[in-house]
């Protein structure tokens, strides 16, 4: 997840190798770790949410489906795997 917060914070940076961030001419970019770990916290925290709403998707989609209840589409499109 660093990396991608680092790709996110920085899009001058274009390749890391060994975590030192560079550009298309090698170049070292400085970067902010705290900055980076705050942005990877974040994309992970988004990342788990996402995981839930499909769960939680999933989950009344069964409760709604055993009770003959219409769903909604996202409980649908979560169900076919869309």
């Amino acid at each position: 997840m660093k990396h991608e917060a680092i790709y996110n914070l920085y899009p001058n940076v274009k390749k890391i190798n060994n975590d030192v961030a560079m550009d298309d001419n090698d170049n070292i970019i400085e970067i902010d770790m705290d900055a980076v770990n705050a942005k990877a916290t974040e994309l992970q925290t988004e990342k788990d949410n996402a995981i839930q709403v499909k769960i939680d998707l999933k989950a009344s989609a069964k409760t709604k489906l055993m009770n003959g209840e219409t769903l909604t589409e996202d409980e649908a499109n979560v169900m076919v795997g869309l």
